[in-house]
């Protein structure tokens, strides 16, 4: 294979990047090129401002066959490391990015030459944010041993996700008889009220900037997402809903009660997945339960659109599992010359 180190962002590449990303071995929106490029423009939403790019292509016979999205920068332990591209805060599944079949060639050829190459003095390969069902996890440990390398993983957050059977009433039933009925009570509750509500999906452009504040907006009532919705973090949020829109696969939800945004939901529908990735709550209506209601609302509309799985990503709040998700993990991998 043919190596090139990348030190600015590649955007040349988007188009061959993209449809390598259509045949690997873990297709997820924070691997493509846009999303990165994206990421890499706000240094995470400003999670790691003294990073440096260092990017890793290889090619054979001129084709594109692997991809080693990485940059350089002191770990939270002080050490200089190489980390995925997305880490570690905002892309909640990341991974290396090659065919399966690639996969090994790939790895074995790609650790001489993270040595090799003309890259500031590094000690560690940390990589985050893996789904527990990737392949890579093994391919990794393997070329790891192949060059004398430590391997060590690490299971990090809880990651639910929902089947869905394509149908509301059955998926109604396969949840229990407890939380049906407090899914269909309190949406009756509001639905039965006096207030005007409704619910929908931003589709319209031109309205994209004011709904997107918005939703910040209804973040921001949460004193931790208050904290979280830096400067740069808000830019970030901002280009990365823009991206989504752009490509058909932004799905942000509202629910309004009395012409007051009450609740909203953040999400990508790609895939035929629904890619869960913030919600935000009007404190003024909790006692309707808005995000049960708006959340109960997206996951009919997800069964009748032809959306198989719900995928409420990191993070193991009660509700997701009462809402019937089953669990996976993220795995963090760290490998040392």
């Amino acid at each position: 294979m043919d190596f090139t180190l990348h030190t600015t962002f590649p955007d040349e590449l988007e188009t061959e990047w993209n449809l390598l990303l259509d045949r690997t071995v873990t297709h997820v929106p924070f691997l493509r090129h846009e999303y990165l490029r994206a990421w890499w423009q706000t240094r995470g939403g400003g999670e790691w401002p003294q990073a440096s790019l260092a990017l890793v292509t290889a090619r054979q016979e001129g084709r594109l066959v692997g991809i080693a999205p990485l940059f350089h920068v002191p770990d939270y332990k002080g050490r200089p490391a190489l980390l995925l591209l997305g880490s570690i805060e905002i892309s909640d599944y990341l991974d290396l990015i090659a065919q399966k079949e690639d996969m090994p060639a790939f790895l074995s050829e790609l650790l001489p030459f993270l040595v090799s190459a003309p890259l500031p003095p590094w000690q560690v390969l940390d990589l985050y944010n893996f789904l527990d069902s990737s392949p890579t996890l093994e391919m990794l440990e393997t070329a790891a041993q192949a060059v004398g390398w430590r391997f060590s993983r690490e299971q990090l957050q809880h990651s639910p996700y929902i089947p869905l059977p394509g149908n509301w009433e059955s998926y109604l039933a396969s949840i229990g008889s407890k939380q049906r009925h407090e899914i269909r009570r309190k949406t009756r509750r509001l639905e039965g009220s006096e207030l005007p509500t409704r619910w929908y999906l931003v589709t319209e452009g031109d309205q994209l900037e004011k709904e997107i504040e918005a939703f910040m907006g209804l973040m921001s009532q949460d004193p931790n997402k208050a904290h979280f919705l830096t400067p740069a973090m808000r830019e970030h949020m901002h280009l990365a809903v823009h991206c989504a829109f752009d490509r058909g696969c932004l799905n942000l939800a509202f629910l309004e009660i009395a012409g007051h945004k009450a609740a909203g939901y953040l999400s990508f529908d790609y895939l035929h997945r629904m890619w869960v990735y913030n919600s935000g709550i009007d404190m003024n209506f909790v006692q309707y339960s808005p995000g049960w209601v708006l959340l109960g609302y997206l996951l009919r509309w997800a069964n009748e659109n032809h959306i198989y799985e719900f995928d409420f990503m990191r993070g193991d709040e009660k509700y997701k599992y009462r809402f019937g998700a089953i669990d996976r993990f993220v795995i963090r991998v760290v490998l040392e010359k």
